[in-house]
């Protein structure tokens, strides 16, 4: 037997919605045939009233009157399938909508467990990871890294003489001006106070972290705009580079931390960890 154009749309359905609008499409063709038979039986009944009973019509009535029956009972059997399904439609959108909130709050949580809270730059341990990453990588591949350490000059002050909202936004532009100036595969990081991170990946060696460590202190002291004036913040910057400067993660996070301070005190725009050294 031929399978029909609508068994095959049936079969075809991939998602229980499709199959519910099949069901429901099959369904109203059911009720349409049975609405068709009574009103062939109906002008039947009606016309042997008038004309009398040819010989084999009161049977072929009936046998009609039966299939009726059938079909008007399936259509009723559809009806009742295709309100379990709507059901199990109704079930399966609500368990969807609250698996996609959970999976929301589950991604938001790990987002908030990684990233600073006040600029969303990934946090400490999200830099360290990709530090340790970036290294395996390195050794790996032979390749060379930096690991700069950024302080903003006078931020404390920033704090008392501006207030605290006034420390925020410089924090906040200070961030969006360092992920303006990174790469894809580098990495900044706040880690903590008004000290930031960057992660310096795939370079030839020491000229070209300080180019970028130039343009980043350029882009940092562009004044930053507030409701009456405007404030310019500088920063010093501490670069070590692997593996002349460390081949850990701590090793280097050390290096470049150093190397900042000394370039503070010297009033410096950056300097190297392997500069300090005997």
């Amino acid at each position: 037997m031929k399978p029909t154009e609508n068994s095959n749309d049936l079969k075809a359905g991939n998602t229980l919605t499709d199959v519910l609008g099949q069901a429901e499409h099959v369904k109203d063709l059911v009720e349409q045939s049975a609405q068709e038979l009574s009103s062939v039986n109906t002008g039947l009944a009606q016309e042997m009233a008038q004309s009398g009973e040819p010989p084999g019509v009161r049977r072929a009535l009936e046998k009609s009157q039966a299939i009726e029956g059938k079909v008007q009972d399936a259509a009723d059997r559809l009806s009742i399938v295709n309100l379990a399904l709507e059901a199990e439609v109704s079930t399966r959108h609500i368990l969807e909508a609250q698996l996609a909130t959970v999976t929301h709050s589950e991604e938001a949580a790990r987002h908030a467990a990684l990233h600073d809270a006040l600029t969303d730059l990934p946090n400490r341990t999200l830099f360290e990871n990709r530090l340790e990453h970036g290294l395996a990588q390195a050794k790996r591949h032979d390749r060379t890294l930096a690991v700069m350490f950024l302080d903003l000059d006078g931020f404390k002050k920033v704090n008392d003489v501006h207030g605290h909202d006034v420390g925020d936004l410089v924090l906040q532009t200070t961030a969006n001006r360092l992920k303006e100036h990174a790469r894809d595969d580098d990495t900044v990081s706040r880690f903590g106070g008004d000290e930031f991170l960057y992660l310096l990946t795939e370079i030839d060696g020491d000229k070209d972290a300080a180019l970028v460590a130039q343009k980043i202190a350029n882009a940092i002291q562009l004044p930053i705009p507030l409701p009456i004036s405007e404030l310019i913040v500088k920063s010093s910057i501490g670069i070590a580079i692997f593996p002349k400067d460390g081949t850990s993660a701590s090793a280097l996070i050390k290096s470049a931390d150093t190397a900042m301070y000394r370039a503070k005190r010297s009033e410096l725009v950056y300097a190297f960890a392997s500069e300090g050294q005997p």
